[in-house]
């Protein structure tokens, strides 16, 4: 479990950034809403924000280095920065063996798939019309982009990522659906409304 902790302290350091991204740019999104005769409620400003925060974190441990996520992760714990004298740079590697992940750890199997289930969670629970198709479209191009970035900071274009990451999605997108059928006037709460 401290494992686990250490990491959601390093997606914190991506997704605090991302929040105050989101509170500079939310006059300029309110603004547009307006222009169009739209509504959008605080609670939809709140799980937005939060969708923000996930982003940010995410980004900062698909996005940056290796090292990077280690001392941040490490720094809970007081470890000096870069303890470990990763290289700053280094070229990455590509593993294009399917399944070859499935013989490491159910975490990281798990940890693949959790966390990309809120960009399917949120963006189905945000945005009217979001459909499986573009879940799994979603997934793969979201996924592709960031296994493609690792090539150029050091670390693993993995195929088994992409296929899990995506699954992640889709499976975000799945529960989505199961909140909008079991709590309806809930889910309609998360989306922006016309103006009366």
């Amino acid at each position: 479990m401290g494992r686990t902790l250490r990491y959601l302290f390093a997606m914190l350091c991506g997704a605090l950034p991302a929040l105050a991204l989101f509170f500079i740019l939310r006059p300029l999104r309110l603004r547009r809403l307006r222009e169009k005769d739209l509504l959008t409620r605080p609670l939809r400003e709140t799980v937005l924000a939060l969708f923000w925060m996930y982003c940010g974190g995410a980004a900062l441990l698909g996005l940056t280095p290796r090292w990077v996520v280690y001392s941040l992760a490490a720094l809970p714990l007081g470890t000096p920065w870069n303890e470990a004298g990763l290289p700053v740079f280094a070229p990455g590697s590509v593993s294009l063996v399917p399944f070859l992940t499935f013989s490491y750890s159910t975490y990281i199997l798990a940890a693949n798939v959790i966390l990309f289930m809120p960009f399917g969670l949120f963006s189905a629970l945000l945005w009217r019309g979001f459909h499986w198709k573009q879940a799994l479209l979603t997934g793969g191009c979201i996924t592709l982009f960031i296994e493609t970035c690792q090539l150029f900071i050091g670390r693993t274009f993995d195929i088994d990522d992409l296929m899990l990451n995506t699954l992640g999605v889709f499976c975000g997108f799945l529960l989505a659906l199961a909140v909008r059928r079991r709590f309806p006037r809930f889910a309609a709460k998360l989306l922006v409304e016309p103006t009366l």
